[in-house]
């Protein structure tokens, strides 16, 4: 790895700790799990509706910590995010979340300025991290987030814990070849993960509707399919952008 790499991805020697082993990615299901129910307690709409997206929203990041984790260290990179305590992974999300929800905000009134009726679907960057968004464009809208996200990371990192999202995204855009392409690629892979899901929830339904199980199987069933898709999502999420941040590296930007 190239000394820049190193710059970027090393941190902290991790500490020892207790691992999953194989299902390493099971770290980020406690995570989405939480952000799954206060993503049906929002949608019930009232006063409890912005806290519980501001609870889903921490919840996928804290879910996007776990999976970068594995990831910047499958890459040959070292990650000091294991070594955080429940409380710094909260107060650096938190940090994270209000920067990147003024993004958010900011690129909605925008887009809806310019006339494009699905303007709100961008407000859910975030939870598109790891749940289906609404659109394609909110669905590319997602990638470019979780890029974003990933280099507050790493710079908060680095900087002992100063979150910086001007600087995030001015590196972005310097390293915007192979970020950028990584991006696309990874849009693309969200349109087509949305298409395997629709057909995936389509087959259940029909399953429900036609078999005699019981509806613990039937409920564990698609427990399951979301929460398959979740991980999913996270895991190529992180693996295409931590491999295009590496190339951009490796081949000077």
């Amino acid at each position: 790895m190239t000394v820049a790499l190193r710059k970027q991805l090393e941190l902290k020697p991790a500490r020892q700790e207790t691992s999953f082993g194989p299902f390493k990615l099971l770290h980020a299901l406690p995570w989405l799990i939480l952000a799954a129910a206060m993503r049906v307690i929002a949608f019930g709409g009232g006063a409890v509706a912005l806290p519980a997206i501001i609870i889903a929203d921490i919840s996928v990041l804290l879910a996007f910590f776990a999976t970068a984790q594995q990831s910047i260290e499958a890459a040959g990179g070292q990650s000091s995010l294991g070594t955080l305590t429940l409380g710094e992974q909260f107060k650096l999300s938190f940090s994270i979340l209000w920067r990147i929800m003024l993004v958010m905000i900011a690129a909605a009134l925008s887009a809806n300025a310019a006339g494009f009726e699905a303007s709100y679907h961008l407000l859910a960057g975030l939870d598109g991290m790891a749940f289906d968004q609404f659109t394609h464009a909110g669905r590319f809208w997602s990638a470019w987030i979780a890029a974003i996200v990933l280099l507050m990371i790493i710079r908060a990192e680095r900087d002992d814990g100063k979150v910086a999202l001007f600087a995030a995204i001015g590196e972005f855009a310097r390293r915007g070849l192979w970020l950028g392409a990584a991006v696309i690629i990874l849009g693309l892979i969200n349109v087509a993960l949305a298409y395997g899901q629709e057909a995936v929830r389509t087959a259940i339904w029909n399953f429900w509707q036609t078999s005699s199980a019981t509806q613990f199987t039937k409920n564990l069933i698609y427990f399951v399919f979301i929460f398959s898709f979740a991980m999913l999502r996270l895991w190529i999420t992180l693996r295409v952008l931590t491999f295009g941040l590496k190339q951009s590296h490796v081949r000077g930007g």
